[in-house]
This record gives structure tokens, sequence and C-alpha cells, in this order.
């Protein structure tokens, strides 16, 4: 308690705490007074100077009562401060009270006095040094022994009195000095009670004999006291007048409460907490209008949180409610310690820690303790722990360390808003330490500065109460206010602290780069973008200015209400935060009474006053030269008297825009976000009072609104009751009305309450008859500390209490002291409030607001998620409900989510969250889930079709499943969601195989590198080997190995591949592949193949004369150009003739261009020894291979390196066509730098036709990545002898090659001669429409007009073959190298590595190995694996 009176408020060293139960229980009959210099009032019987941030405490005095006299007195039990700290009175356990004096023995000696380091500035000439640094030189005298001739049950300090309750059921009134004053005890049988005070002098005795008062407390505010009678009734008495008489006294109770065990009172919220030996807390208040005692809430532990509660906890041993009122401290007969906020919500429980088992087995006991009081501020918890079972050998030694029964000391953090709750920033956290702050915002300013964790085994929130804030969204993005789950720490100026512990108010600007704060004298400020602290240049001025109603920010500067000590004044004071802090900057306004309460909105400022008046100023900015300032002004003053039975009770006071009229009946709209109202606190009780806008409304455009007359203020109207925070702002945003104009309450266990505006759609009239607003209440799981109102989000703090285990041993027990402490975990959290709003207003029948509202935040990337949350627990509850439900809510839910496009996505992920026993009542409500499939499908939406089959699968009988999964097969086909097809097959084969009953995966959202590429001979590899020493001249013999595939699709291909439903599943895969193909669809076929492991090469080989059919091959050319971007040829602008067409020499760019897989086929050829080798002898000439070029590709992929390949051996042996070797640095090039390389000598000059030549050869052709593909193409359709195809493919990369390749294979095989007419007559369109539409192609149809002219030949002398075996072209695959296409030249064209390919090779059984195994990559990475074994 304070030192009381107006001459004594700058001596707050005299700040004493109350010691309530004894420290002699510890010490005997030892009495020790202590001065804390770390924890300002201390524990039980220290007189305390809040001072120095020092550690640790230090002893000042020790009473030792003689063994003669303590045998006479008993031990020492309680001791309580008279109220102007000079006396302390100490009852024993014989009945009597001893009454100590405390003097100064040693004058103007201190005990301790600061050592100063060299250099440091001296603090001696500063106003109160001694009272402030020094430990005073302190003595205890007894000066009076009482004997009550009765054991004393409770003391309690009332003004200049004494109570004192015995067990005789005596009330003993005494005086201080240790008189009775001739007033006789009072029997509590002669004290009436009732049930509530109308019916005074009815109510019934006591009447038990025995009956007495085991525990009490005086409330000041209710001007009585809370009593528990040892028979474990509870009560309050109160005094009908000033006289303290049995017949002045009454006596309230409720009926219900027999096991109560002790009491603590809340003199701001007017709360009586008793303790029930069931483990909960009842707590009461009193009926303003009949004085009953009305249950207010419970705190109670519940089964749900910890099972076998009962049996853990035991009775309530003590309950203490924190210095500022805000959060109570329960602790039980068993172990352990709770903390609850004033209303209800829990914050801290330890229990989670102290009933666990250690990593060795041994159970941990929870802490026990005895006797427990606060600290300054809060901070600080010090305990006298008691004895508890039997203790590990460890906890045995750590006891006889710290002499048990041993003085711990727990510290607290504490949000902002329990002691300072103005609107500075109501979107951010910030909790305030005694010498240390820990945010949530600091992302945008500190991100090069990593935020340090809260996790510190000592430290626990405190009240999490919210800050007020006129927040800044401008400032702080959604992503910075929610952050990770670790604080932001800042370490109060240790200058500043150690003349003005402890912290006493804290805020933050609406930027979240400035913090502002309050010690004992003066301020200090601190910039979270410098790092830097600002304190008072002259140290007399901070000492002499004492903070009383809190501070706030405004813009740049630092509002708060403050007292003068040398001036005797009240003052209201601006500081700029820029300018040095100095009295001489800052703008001063005197005040008539001390400020209780201070808060800013938009450019106002709202104070509550001790003499329970409300004034508001105005402030705007000055710029008077180079000096910035601020001027206040007065605009109004409210008395608020008549409603406030004192000035203690008001918890905040905030100006809002808030009004029962939500701005579109208001008769002036333009005033809609001005201060409408004042919402004021009153212990715990939220009363609004509204401009009164009965009167005429003037419409005063050119007056200065500072100068314009305000409206009053009508009477107040309660809005909600158990109100702990209130949260508003004053933006404004069309889009988000509802949120933003909305009043957020937090009441403590209760949850949260929001009082909505309604608007009528389209602007429309309201209705007279409805409220324009709406109060709903909803629960959260956190405690909330800030509101991000369009954001739709609570941000909080979230304490864990964890089992220290730490790996031990008996030597270092004296480090290990902190295993008596809970280990607490304290971080941030957030929670989405949005659904349980949504279904309040759908139980009121307001489902249209609720669809404004949601409207307004469909853009919130968690909205998905909140339609989901919302039909969740609808369905939950319902679906489990024992009872019939009259009017089911899910109904009205689903057809509320069917107003937005996620409605099937929400359906099938609340379904596939819950269990199938609930699927039915699902959907039921929400429709057929047959019809919700076909729905996704006509809307594309696979990957949700996908889900919904899993739903089908389990409620449908597999004929259905089956049916729908085709449809979404055959659809996933066409739009190339390739992964989602892998997991259809194994899902069609699942249902085949009878392993429905284990559904398959919900197929995961598309690959972004898995749609449009097809990674080459994925999952197979092909043998090619033969031997050509026993092979006939005109045929081959090749064996070809298909190797099992690995992957999704590797089941298909196992031993059960003739199983019906593999059947059925290859059906549509054909369908699908032959579908392509009709339309010319080559590049998705490729990709088809590819992801699927589809065997393209043994399909067409089925299909060569069907599906594989070239029917029109101008339209295919055409398609190809379009698909693979591949530009129609040009004719060049010079001259026909050009000396690239001698075969002197070559670039190496053409090199590169052309197919090499003609050479080696030319090779082959003529390794073999063909007859016909001299019949393709003109194009021979120009493309005969030189095997000791080099392939210069540059290399441009961080992850890939080009290569070129080389025979491995001569004529006639065996050798490996898949084998190659890196490129290495020296022959690589820059892009561009095409080198001329000639046959018999290394460089040539070029000429400019040469040049130009070039140029047109690199313009003509298409993408790298394209001519890759169509290289593979080409390789698969020569191996499925599709030689159509095989055509106009080489009619796309213009290569005569290709063309001399099919007449090889056209003579050297038995080639269909139906074939051979199809090419030929597609040659006379491809003639005629280059003639008309494309003359480009000319010049490339005139070079091969002889190989036209022998196909003619071939075709008319075609006998009917015997049998054709495709194989035969496998021999010569054309192949690119792996990653090849990452390698781009400047044209994008000129890097293509080539597999050149022996005459007779075989693969080993270990580079087929190899082949297997490469990893290939999607097409649109950029990435072909080609291995061809």
């Amino acid at each position: 308690m304070r030192a009381n009176g107006k001459q004594k408020r700058f001596k707050l060293t005299f700040t004493y705490d109350i010691l309530l139960d004894g420290l002699s229980l510890c010490l005997a009959t030892c009495l020790s007074v202590h001065r804390s210099t770390k924890t300002g009032k201390g524990w039980s019987l220290s007189p305390l100077l809040p001072d120095t941030y020092r550690d640790p405490s230090v002893l000042i005095v020790t009473y030792k009562e003689p063994a003669k006299s303590s045998t006479q007195f008993g031990s020492y039990k309680q001791a309580e401060w008279r109220p102007n700290s000079t006396m302390i009175a100490v009852s024993t356990a014989n009945g009597y009270i001893l009454f100590f004096h405390i003097t100064s023995s040693r004058g103007d000696k201190y005990l301790y006095e600061p050592v100063n380091p060299k250099g440091s500035p001296q603090m001696k000439g500063t106003p109160h040094f001694k009272e402030e640094q020094c430990a005073p030189a302190l003595n205890l005298e007894m000066r009076k022994i009482l004997d009550l001739q009765a054991p004393i049950m409770s003391l309690q300090s009332v003004l200049e009195d004494l109570l004192v309750a015995t067990s005789d059921g005596l009330l003993h009134l005494i005086h201080w000095e240790g008189m009775t004053n001739g007033r006789k005890a009072i029997n509590l049988c002669t004290v009436p009670f009732s049930v509530d005070l109308q019916s005074s002098r009815v109510g019934s005795f006591l009447g038990f004999t025995d009956v007495h008062i085991k525990d009490m407390e005086y409330c000041a505010t209710l001007d009585g006291f809370a009593v528990v009678f040892n028979d474990g009734k509870v009560g309050f008495i109160t005094p009908m007048s000033s006289r303290f008489t049995a017949e002045q006294l009454h006596g309230v109770w409720p009926q219900d409460v027999v096991d109560g065990t002790c009491v603590a009172v809340n003199n701001k919220y007017r709360l009586m907490a008793f303790g029930c030996t069931s483990g909960s807390v009842q707590v009461y208040t009193i009926d303003n209008t009949t004085g009953a005692m009305l249950l207010s809430h419970k705190l109670e532990l519940t089964a749900k949180q910890y099972p076998d509660i009962w049996n853990k906890t035991g009775a309530v041993k003590l309950i203490r409610w924190s210095p500022d009122n805000s959060v109570v401290i329960v602790t039980w007969e068993y172990g352990g310690f709770s903390l609850w906020s004033v209303f209800g919500a829990q914050l801290i429980c330890t229990l989670g820690g102290d009933f666990a088992y250690r990593s060795d087995g041994t159970k941990k006991d929870p802490l026990k303790i005895n006797s427990m009081c606060w600290g300054a501020e809060g901070y600080h918890l010090w305990v006298i722990s008691g004895s508890c079972s039997p203790y590990t050998s460890l906890e045995a030694d750590l006891k006889r360390i710290v002499k048990q029964p041993s003085i711990l000391l727990f510290q607290f953090i504490k949000s902002v808003l329990t002691v300072n709750p103005c609107m500075s920033n109501q979107e951010q956290v910030l909790l305030q330490g005694e010498d240390r702050l820990y945010l949530n915002c600091g992302e945008t300013s500190q991100s090069q500065n990593p935020r340090n964790s809260s996790a510190h085994s000592e430290r626990k929130p405190r009240q999490e109460k919210s800050l007020f804030t006129e927040g800044g969204v401008e400032s702080q993005g959604l992503s910075n206010l929610l952050g990770h789950r670790h604080w932001h720490v800042v370490q109060i100026s240790s200058t500043y602290l150690e003349s003005n512990w402890p912290i006493r108010f804290s805020a933050i600007d609406k930027l979240g780069q400035n913090i502002a704060v309050v010690g004992k004298f003066g301020f200090a400020h601190y910039s979270l973008l410098t790092k830097k602290w600002k304190l008072f240049g002259n140290i007399t001025q901070e000492q002499n200015m004492i903070v009383t109603g809190g501070l706030a920010w405004w813009n740049d500067f630092v509002v708060l209400a403050c007292y003068n000590i040398s001036d005797h004044q009240e003052e209201l004071r601006v500081y700029l935060r820029t300018s040095n802090l100095d009295n001489s900057f800052a703008h001063v306004t005197k005040a008539q009474a001390e400020t209780l309460l201070l808060s800013v909105f938009r450019d106002m400022v709202i104070v509550f006053r001790a003499d329970c008046s409300i004034c508001l100023y105005s402030i705007e900015r000055k710029s008077d030269g180079s000096n910035t300032t601020a001027g206040i002004h007065v605009l109004q003053e409210v008395s608020m008297s008549r409603y406030i039975p004192h000035p203690f009770l008001v918890v905040s006071v905030t100006l809002t825009s808030v009004s029962t009229e939500n701005g579109i009946t208001l008769k002036m709209p333009q005033q809609v976000r001005d201060a409408e109202s004042i919402m004021l606190n009153l212990a715990g009780q939220l009363i609004m009072m509204q401009r009164d806008r009965s009167g005429p409304q003037v419409r005063d455009k050119d007056s200065n609104p500072n100068q314009r007359k305000l409206l009053p203020f009508c009477p107040p109207v309660v809005l909600a009751q158990s109100v702990e925070n209130v949260w508003t702002t004053c933006r404004a945003n069309k889009q988000k009305r509802h949120l933003l104009e909305a009043l957020w309450l937090s009441c403590g266990g209760a949850g949260m309450k929001v009082w909505l505006p309604l608007f009528p759609r389209d602007n429309r009239k309201p209705h007279s008859f409805l409220s324009q607003r709406i109060m709903l209440p909803f629960h959260i799981n956190i405690y909330p500390l800030a509101v991000l109102f369009e954001d739709a989000l609570v941000l909080g703090a979230v304490n864990d209490t964890l089992l220290y285990d730490s790996l031990y041993t008996r030597n270092s027990a004296k480090e290990q002291l902190e295993v008596l402490f809970p280990f607490c975990v304290v971080e941030r959290t957030s929670q989405i409030y949005l659904h349980h709003i949504l279904r309040q207003l759908l139980v009121r029948n307001l489902g249209e607001q609720a669809l404004l509202l949601a409207q307004s935040c469909a853009a919130l990337p968690y909205f998905p998620h909140v339609l989901e949350l919302m039909l969740h627990e609808v369905l939950e509850e319902e679906a489990t409900s024992r009872e019939p439900i009259p009017d089911p809510l899910l109904p009205t839910v689903a057809k509320f989510i069917t107003e937005f496009p996620l409605f099937l996505q929400t359906v099938v992920h609340c379904a596939r969250k819950t269990e199938y026993a609930l699927w039915n009542y699902l959907f039921a409500a929400v429709g057929n889930p047959k019809d919700l499939f076909e729905e996704c499908l006509m809307a594309q939406d696979l990957d949700t079709a996908a889900s919904y089959l899993i739903i089908l699968q389990n409620m449908e009988v597999p004929a259905v499943s089956r049916q729908h999964a085709t449809l979404l097969f055959n659809t996933a086909l066409e739009q190339g969601k390739w992964d989602l097809c892998r997991h259809m097959i194994r899902f069609l084969k699942a249902i085949g195989s009878g392993e429905s009953e284990t559904p398959p995966s919900t197929p995961t959202a598309q690959e972004p590198s898995s749609s449009g590429g097809f990674e080459f001979f994925r999952n197979r590899s092909i043998s090619l080997s033969q031997s050509v020493e026993n092979a006939p001249p005109s045929k081959f013999s090749l064996q070809k190995t298909l190797s099992m595939p690995s992957g999704p699709s590797g089941k298909r291909w196992s031993k059960d591949s003739d199983s019906a439903e593999n059947m059925y599943i290859d059906m549509m895969l054909w369908r699908h592949a032959r579908r392509l193909l009709e339309d010319v669809r080559l590049k998705d076929l490729g990709c088809f193949a590819a992801q699927l492991g589809f065997e393209l090469i043994s399909w067409l080989c089925k299909e060569r004369t069907r599906a594989a059919r070239v029917d029109n091959f101008v339209i295919a050319l055409k398609r190809l150009h379009k698909d693979f971007l591949w530009p129609l040829p040009i004719i060049p602008a010079s001259s026909v003739s050009s000396p690239f067409k001698n075969g002197k020499y070559r670039t190496v760019g053409e090199q590169l261009l052309k197919s090499q897989s003609a050479d080696p086929f030319i090779n082959l050829e003529m390794d073999a020894g063909v007859s016909n080798i001299q019949r393709s002898q003109s194009w021979l000439s120009n493309i005969s291979p030189t095997h000791n070029e080099i392939d210069t590709a540059s290399s441009h992929g961080p992850q890939m390196q080009d290569a070129f390949l080389s025979p491995l051996s001569t004529k006639g042996d065996e050798c490996s066509i898949g084998s190659a070797t890196d490129l290495t640095e020296s022959s690589s090039m820059v892009d561009g730098d095409w080198t001329m390389v000639d046959e018999n000598f290394s460089t040539l000059s070029l000429t400019q036709s040469e040049l130009e030549h070039i140029s047109m050869e690199l313009a003509s052709k298409g993408p790298h990545k394209s001519q890759v593909q169509l290289r593979y193409l080409l390789h698969i359709f020569m191996e499925a002898g599709c030689l159509d195809w095989c055509i106009v493919i080489g009619l796309i990369l213009r290569e005569s090659s290709i063309i001399s390749q099919i007449l090889v294979i056209a003579q050297s095989s038995e080639v269909d001669g139906e074939m051979l007419q199809n090419i030929k007559s597609g040659f006379h369109a491809v003639d005629r429409w280059a003639s008309t539409d494309c003359p480009g192609y000319k010049p490339f149809l005139n070079i091969i007009k002889p190989q036209l002219q022998k196909l003619s030949e071939i075709a008319e002398e075609q006998v009917q073959p015997d049998a054709f075996q495709p194989i035969a072209v496998g021999k010569t695959p054309e192949q690119t190298s792996p990653r090849a296409e990452e390698s781009r030249g400047s044209s994008g064209h000129g890097n293509v590595p080539q597999c050149e390919v022996g005459g007779n090779s075989i693969v080993t059984r270990k580079e087929e190995d190899t082949a297997q195994s490469e990893e290939e990559e999607p097409f649109q990475d950029g990435t072909y694996d080609c291995s061809v074994s």
C-alpha cells in the first residue's frame, strides 16, 4: 500500500508491501527486515524501497526473540504493515499481537551506499540521491504486547485500526498503538446474515458456538470484509454506518458455497475470490442494487486440459491479486500454481511440468508454496516454499544448500495495457518486464538483426492485456505483425534504470519504430531504427517529474501526464521525439487535478482525472521557425462523478468513433468517423457515452473545428460486463466496414465479444425496428493481446510450462537450483476469428450480413480455411449430438458456402478431415458427392475431383468408383495432368484388385515441372546388340530388351500385367495415344509417353498402318511447325551458289545442326558391306562423317556439361553407342563464336556471302529444346518403322540425310508398299504446297529430288514383304546426350551433341543398368536425358 496524502506522493521511497502470511513461519522466532535493491516493494516483511537495478537483496536488520519470551508467545504467524509504514504488527501462535516500531538507528547514516566506478558520472548531486540509492540503517523495537487469550486466525489492517479475528468467534478492533479504546469485541453470532441487504434485519444468525473466521480480507472499494468461516461457508460483512459495532454490521452470503478455504479481494474490479477444497476458485461481486453476492465466474482447471485433476491439486491454499489488480495467482495444497486474468482466462499453469516424469523415470514433485507475495509493479513473486513429499537425493541436496524452507523469487513480464491502456498502436503486442521489453514488430527495421527468444526459464507472462493503439497498417505488413514465434527484445537503458527502476509504463508508436518507457521519475525513449536510447540531458529535470497517468505517442510526439514536484503542479506535457529530451523543447499545459488515465484518438487527447472528470484536448503540430512543437487546447470537459463511485475503479478510458448508429442514418454523414463516443471501463463494466445529436444540427463548414462547440454527451449506457480490454480503430475502409467500425472486447474466460455494425444491402434504408449493431460472443483458444482489424486476426501469447529435465550430476547441484522453478516458454501466436462471427450471424438469421462480411474478406489468403473451419465445427457439434437438434445450422452453413467459388474445395477438405461416420450427415446437407464430383469436372478442377473420388470410393460400390475414376482419368490425360494420371492408374488398379478398402492417397498439387515436357526414355532403356559377322548382308538381327519401369507407373508392368484391370487401363492409354496422333499432336504424345511410361514404340508398331499413318503431309507439317515453334524456311537473299556447296569445308554450326544420325547409318551400311551404297553416293559426298571432329557447343547451365561422342573401336568389333566423354574446357567456346573447321586444315577466312549464308541458316532453325524433342521423336518413329512420320520430321529439320536414310531402310527391309505410296503422294502434296504457299521449302526439295526419284522407283518395284521387322532400324538410333538442351548457342540451335554409332555395337549389362538409373527431369525444366544402350 502506498503512503497516503498529497504531501507524501513524491516520497516514493516509502512504498512498502504488507506481509500477509508470515516469514516467521520459516524463521521461527527470528524476525528479519530486508531491503531489496532489485525487487522494489519486495516480499512480505520488508520496508522495500523501489529503486535501483541491483542484485541481490540485502539484509537490513534482524530481530530475534529471546528464548524465554518465545516460549511464552509461540512462533510468529502473520504480520501486517501500518498504512504509514512506521509500524509492523505480528501475530503469534499463542494469541499475542506484538507491535514493532521501525526507527532509524544512525540518524543520517546509511547501511549501504553505492560506489561509483571511476569515470562514471557522479549521482550524489541529484535530488533524492540518499533516499533512492542508499539502503537506510533501520532498527526494530518492540513497543507493545497485546494478549487476546485465543489463537489468532486472521489479522487485517483497516485505516488506523487493526481488525483481528480469533478462534473463539470474536472480532477485535484494535488501535495501532495497541489499545482497544474501550470498544468491545464483536461476537460473530450476533451479526445477522442474509442472502441480500434488502431483507436486512430478518437475516439468520450463525447460531453456532464454535463458528469463527478462518480467513478474511478488507475491500476498500466495497467497504467491507470478505470472510471464510471454519465450516467452509463464505460471506461478506459490511458496516451499515460509520460505526463499527455488532449492531451496525450486516452479512450476506451465497448459499451454495460450503467448502471455502481462503479469500483474496480485488479492489479495482470489486471482486472477491474464494478458494475451495475442490481446487477451484469462485469469484463473487456485490450487486449494486440488492447488495447480494453474485457469482462472477470460476477459476477451475478442466479435465480436458489436465486429466485426474482432483487428485493432483487438492484444496486451494493461497490466492493473491497482483499490485495492479490485473491477475490473480492461485496455489494448491498438493503443489503447483496457476495465473489467471481478472475474469478467468488462464495464463499460466505449472501442472504441465509439475507432475511429469523425468528421463530417468523418476517423478518430479510439484513446488509447494507456504506463503507468497507480489513484488513491485507485479514483476516478481516472492515465495516461501514448503516441505514436499520425499525428495530425490538431488533435491535433498538443493534443499540443504538453500536452507529449506527456501525463499524463491519468480519473475514475470506483463502486457503494457495492464498499466497503460492507451490507444497508441492496437495492432502490435508489447510486453514489459522490469528491465526489458518484448515486442512482435521490428522485422522491417531489424531485418539485419535477428530477434532474441524470450524462452527464459524464469520468465512467464503476466496479465496479457492488449495494446490500445491507433495502428498504422501502412507501416506493418501482415507478415511482419505475425512474424515468427520469437520476440524482439529491447533492453532498457541501464543508465535510466539505475535511478528510475522499476519500469511503470511503456508505449509504442503507430509505426512500431519508437518506444517510450516511464520509470519512477521522468521517461526515456528508444528508436528501433537507430538502436539508441534518448535520455534527459538534465537529470534534475528528470527527477523533478513523476508520470502519473501513463503516456502515448501522437505522430512524432510523446504525450504524457505528470506531476511537477518542485512546483507541486499537475501538468500535461508534449515532447518532440527528434529534439533533445529537455523541458525547453516541451509544450506544457497545467491540469486542475491529478491525471489517472490518458489516451489519444486522432488529433485529440482524452484524460481521466482524480476528480472523476474527463477532459478532451485538441493537439496540433506547430512550427516556429526551426523549432517544432505541439499545441494543446481544452475542447470539452465532462463530469462523471454521478456515475463513478471511486476514480480508482476506472480501468481505461477511450475516445472512439463507434456509435449505436452506423453512419447511414446519421444526420451528418461526414462525421461518421469523428469522435462519437467515450468508452469507459468501470471495474469491468463497459460504459458508453455518445454525443447527443437530438438537438438542432448546425453545419458549419468554415469554422475552425477546434473553435466549433462540441456536442454534449448523452447519459452513459452499459454495453457489456466482465470486460478486460477494448479495441477500436479510427481508420476507415469502405470494403471492410464491418470489421473496422466494430468494437472488440476481451472478456477473460468468457472469450471475446464483438459489437458489430449491421449495414443494409446496397445502402437501402434500414428498417426502423432493426438494431443497427449486435453484440456477438465467441471463444478463442489464446489470450488476445491485439486485434488486426482488416486481417481478421487476433494476436496473442501462449505460455507453456515444461519439465526442466537437466542432465545434472550431484556435483553440480549448486548450479542446478533452477530445477526448483517451473520452466516456462512464452511464444507469440495468432488466431482467426472470422468463422465465429459468420456462424453467430447465421444463427441469428442474419445471413445477408454474414455474406457482406465474408465477401469483404474473401481476398484474405486464409479465407478458404475460415469457411472450412466454420463447416467443420458445425458438423462436429450437430452430427455428434445425442439430442435431436430442432433447428440444425448445417444446411444454412452449406447454403452460405455455396455463395463462394471455393464451395467444392471447402466441402471435400472438411470431409477428408472428418470421421467417415459423419459423412452421411455432411453430404445430406451439402449435396450428393457424385453431383459434386461432376461439378468439379465441369469446372476443370481435377485435384478437387480426385479428392471427391476418395469420398465416392468409401461411400459407393466399386463400379461407381470405376466409372467416375475413368472420367477423371480421361480428363486428366486431356489436360496433361501427369501426376494425377499416375495416381489414377494406381487407383484403378486398387479398385480392380480388391484393395479399395485402403484408398489411395489424395493426389497432391500438380508438379509445376511435369505438365509440359517429356523425359526421354522415361523408366526404360533399350539394349541393341548385333553380331555382324554372321548376319546376312540385307538383314540384321537386332535383340531389343525393354527393362521394367521404375516410378509411379512401374506396377502397371508387373507380373499381373495381363489382368483385366491392366488391360482396361491400357485400352484408355491406347485410345488417348490414338487421339493425339490423329490430331497431329506429336509434342503432347511425347510428353504422355515419357510421363506415364507408355511403351510408345511397341504401340506404334501395331498402329503403323492405322493411327500412326500420316494422312495429310501438309497439315502435319504445318501443325509441327506450330507446336514446336519451328519457323518456316525462307529463301536466302544472296546467290544460291555458295562455297558451302562444294563440300570442301563446313562450319561447325552446320555440323552441329545436321542430323548426324545419318552418318552412323552410312558407316554401318558401309561396314556391313551393303551392296547398294553407291546408289546414294550423291548425298554421301556432302555428309561423310569425320570422327575426329569435336562438338564445340558452349556450356550454360550451372549443373550441365556438353559431351561429344566418338567410336570406341574399329570395324568388326563390338562397341557401345552409349558411352560419352565430358567436353573439356579447352574445347568449349563462347556463344556465337563459330569457328571454321576444314577437313584438311584448321582455319579459313569467311567472305560476306558466306556469313550471310550462315546467318540465314541460323535464322531458319527453331528453339534448341524443340530440336531435341524432334530428334527424339524421329528416333522413336524410326525404331517403330513409321517412315512417313520420319519423312515429315526430316522435312522440318531440312536434312537430306534423313531422307537418304529412309531410302536405305526401304531397300534393306521389306517395307509396306502402301506406306511407300503414301510417302510418295505426300512428297508431291508438299511440293505443290511449297510452290504456292511456302517457297522456302523449294531449295531443300530440289536438293532431295534425286532421292525422291529413287523413292518412286522403289515404290514401283515394291514386292509384298514377308514380314516387317521394325527393329532393323533400331540398330542406328539417333540420340542426344543427357541435359544437352541447356547448352544453347547464340541462335539457340547449334548445340546438339550427337551419338556417333560404330558399325558393330553392343551394350554391356553395366551400361544398361546405368541407363536405367538415370534421373530424368521434365521437359519444361529444360533437361532431357536420352539414354540409348
